[in-house]
């Protein structure tokens, strides 16, 4: 039986952020949202109107939805998760259309695994780095992501 868009988001923010802090997962809830509501650009036209599923389930967005990663097993998937209080009321929070101020309108992040976040990601300089809570880099869209 498929997640309801709670129990996937959940299970998404505990993958992504679960290491992170109520502020780091605060702020991928926060992307999420922000995908949801941009209104231009790719992530306008894959959430068709505001659809968090759709933005979750976009191909190639994130790697806790792959349970392979370069031919190999991921075990850091959202269908291994095991949600906790928390993870669910960051995911309520987010589905009532709330975002962290201390992102900004980013619509993306990553984990650089290193101190420092690039100038730019994705590649194409599509977000310019806003801000940095733990391990993540968060990116606001640039002019260029509005002809994605």
């Amino acid at each position: 039986m498929p997640y309801n868009d709670k129990e996937l988001l959940a299970r998404l923010i505990q993958c992504e952020a679960g290491g992170e802090g109520d502020n780091g997962m605060y702020g991928v809830a926060s992307v999420l949202v922000n995908r949801r509501n941009v209104p231009y650009g790719e992530f306008f036209r894959v959430s068709n109107g505001g659809n968090i599923r759709a933005i979750i389930e976009q191909p190639g967005q994130f790697t806790c939805m792959k349970t392979s990663v370069g031919g190999a097993y991921n075990p850091q998937n959202v269908y291994n998760m095991d949600p906790e209080e928390i993870h669910y009321e960051i995911a309520d929070w987010a589905l009532a259309n709330n975002t962290f101020n201390a992102v900004g309108n980013s619509l993306f992040y990553y984990n650089p695994y290193n101190p420092n976040c690039t100038s730019y990601f994705p590649a194409g300089g599509v977000g310019i780095i806003y801000t940095r809570i733990n391990h993540h880099c968060y990116y606001a869209p640039t002019q260029k992501y509005a002809k994605t």
